[in-house]
């Protein structure tokens, strides 16, 4: 009897989001995976549960692993894998290091807080040339960021990244700078960048850092 998979979570979801990673076209998947094209659509746009068969063959396909498909390491730290057999560490230009945050998303802010170093996530834009996000009034990133000092602003870092689990490929970008409060002669602008916290709540301190240095590193797992 041929087992089925009561998949934990969107496997059409990540069939398609996989895919799109990979530049690949629904037919071509389907052909490397040996099942129908009208299947393949099926089982990204509705709840459905493949066989197993045919989720290690999209797996495979994918050049995934089918916990990855079926949602078993939503909340596990990624990089658990094996290093790459011909792993390489690159670094990037500051052009490039542009490119790869310039979309947004999900950052991390590092500063000295009164217990220690603090290293806390937020989503972000890049707006006119500077790194824009977030926060609360009276929060960590509101009190331990203001010097007290008009016109003197706390140096902080800020990093953003990309794992690739199946291809164990990756990148990381660090952007240097000020933390400067946006005033209320400046919200407008800040506003206009478009950034949203998935955090929710009242965040209506908006922060900016403008670079004074950005540097990123790439991991290449080729021949």
């Amino acid at each position: 009897m041929t087992e089925r998979v009561t998949a934990p979570g969107d496997l059409g979801r990540r069939v398609a989001r996989r895919r799109e990673e990979l530049g690949m076209s629904r037919e071509r998947l389907a052909n490397l995976a040996g099942i129908d094209p009208g299947y393949l659509e099926y089982l990204e746009q509705a709840p459905a549960s493949p066989t197993e068969e045919t989720v290690s063959r999209l797996a495979n396909a994918l050049e995934t692993g089918i916990e990855d498909l079926l949602g078993g390491t939503v909340d596990l730290p990624p990089g658990r894998g094996f290093p790459g057999r011909h792993a390489r560490l690159e670094k990037l230009d500051t052009g490039e290091c542009l490119r790869l945050i310039s979309p947004g998303g999900v950052g991390r802010v590092a500063f000295d807080a009164p217990g220690g170093p603090a290293i806390l996530p937020v989503n972000y834009v890049l707006h006119d040339g500077a790194v824009v996000f977030r926060t609360s009034f009276g929060g960590p990133l509101d009190e331990n960021l203001r010097t007290g000092v008009k016109g003197v602003e706390f140096k902080i870092a800020f990093e953003v990244d990309r794992i690739d689990d199946a291809n164990r490929e990756g990148w990381s970008v660090l952007v240097r700078g000020g933390a400067h409060h946006v005033t209320p002669d400046e919200r407008a602008a800040a506003v206009a960048s478009g950034v949203l916290p998935w955090a929710g709540g009242d965040r209506d301190l908006y922060i900016k850092i403008v670079p004074v240095e950005i540097t990123g590193r790439r991991i290449r797992n080729t021949p």
